[in-house]
């Protein structure tokens, strides 16, 4: 069984303390600071902390975050990261861009076509279980989204788009 298999034991049918259970399994079974876990898991270390005290519950969001990454880091899952675009094939279309980089990491960006707002919302969930470090969709489905995954979600603000659009409109019925 592995740690995150043990911990959900644990604590769902042996009903025994989270902060315990979760606690020896990030520094013992892990060989983690709690700060560290706070890095890989995106966590704030305070959350954990709190968690960790016993002062608050994880919500369950917070608490697949947990179990994720433990599940990634007993794996030794080494995946490229990449950022999930979820939007029409029009917009998938006009992208310049294969990767991206920051200061710290460089982005592979992984497409993900939809045509309904349904298709948007399960090819978000599937994004996560790929392995997308953060996703980008639009603005009608990234507050939906956005509760229902665990990682970032960044809306997409096509400002010149739309006033081009504006303008095509203009001049279809001027």
């Amino acid at each position: 069984m592995t740690v995150a298999d043990d911990i959900v034991t644990e604590v769902l049918m042996q009903d025994k303390e989270l902060p315990n259970i979760l606690a020896k399994a990030i520094k013992q079974k892990l060989g983690l600071s709690i700060g560290e876990f706070s890095e890989k898991s995106g966590i704030p270390a305070s959350t954990l902390y709190k968690i960790l005290s016993g002062e608050r519950d994880p919500n369950m969001r917070t608490f697949r975050r947990i179990l994720t990454t433990v599940r990634e880091i007993e794996s030794g899952s080494a995946k490229k990261k990449f950022i999930a675009m979820i939007c029409s094939r029009g917009c998938l279309d006009v992208l310049e861009k294969t990767t991206v980089n920051t200061e710290k990491d460089t982005f592979d960006i992984k497409e993900y076509a939809v045509t309904t707002i349904e298709e948007a919302i399960i090819a978000a969930i599937q994004a996560e279980k790929d392995g997308a470090a953060a996703l980008v969709c639009a603005p009608i489905v990234s507050p939906t989204v956005e509760k229902i995954v665990t990682i970032p979600v960044a809306t997409i603000r096509p400002t010149s788009s739309v006033t081009r659009a504006i303008e095509l409109a203009a001049k279809k019925i001027s």
